[in-house]
């Protein structure tokens, strides 16, 4: 089975956003509210932080369960990691994750200010300076042979898109509009010439597309 380089479960407003502006150490998602962006996982049986039983069984649930899948390693852009931009002023910060990070895989952190890379529990976090493919190179190396996710934010995801990397993308577009930030596109018809393109539209709010390659 050959590697894909798949992006999953990310999370756009119904203008095309990922996130507000002005994000900040409080506010990773600067302006907007993260539950309006990600409620409809947060809400599933599988979603990864759920402390309590219950949580939405179905479509929502399926994708949030296959999230981790067959993934040996992610790609994220530096303001997915951290607030701070520019040369690092404080290596103490290691991310917004606490000491269990979700990723269980090498992460590799796309910035122009490499650091040391750290070990949180199962997940090592690398800090390159490189274009997309030189990234990727790397990452599936990491990856042992298990597909490579790109983990966002929207401008790291839009440079594996324009780079013609990326072999699978889900998004869940949430009813919500967010107005200005960081925005993965206008329309998903953007991707058209490239991907096979299906909606699915889920119980909860979100509308899923799922695009793979022609």
């Amino acid at each position: 089975m050959s590697q894909l380089v798949r992006v999953h479960n990310f999370s756009v407003s119904r203008d095309g956003y990922c996130s507000g502006e002005h994000q900040s150490l409080e506010r990773p998602f600067g302006d907007s509210d993260p539950g309006d962006l990600l409620g409809w996982a947060s809400a599933t049986a599988s979603w990864p932080g759920r402390t309590e039983p219950g949580g939405s069984r179905g479509l929502d649930d399926y994708f949030t369960r296959d999230y981790a899948r067959n993934i040996g390693a992610e790609i994220m852009g530096r303001n997915k990691f951290s607030p701070q931009r520019g040369p690092w002023e404080d290596h103490e910060w290691q991310g917004w994750w606490g000491d269990e990070p979700p990723f269980h895989t090498p992460v590799f952190v796309m910035t122009h200010h490499t650091r040391p890379s750290f070990t949180l529990s199962d997940t090592t976090f690398h800090f390159v300076d490189g274009d997309p493919a030189t990234v990727l190179d790397q990452a599936r190396e990491a990856a042992g042979g298990k597909d490579v996710r790109i983990g966002g934010g929207a401008i790291t995801v839009r440079q594996f898109l324009d780079a013609d990397l990326v072999d699978t993308l889900h998004v869940a577009v949430a009813p919500v509009t967010i107005g200005a930030g960081s925005r993965l596109w206008e329309s998903p018809e953007e991707l058209s010439d490239r991907f096979h393109h299906e909606r699915v539209p889920s119980p909860s709010g979100v509308t899923h597309h799922l695009f793979w390659r022609e």
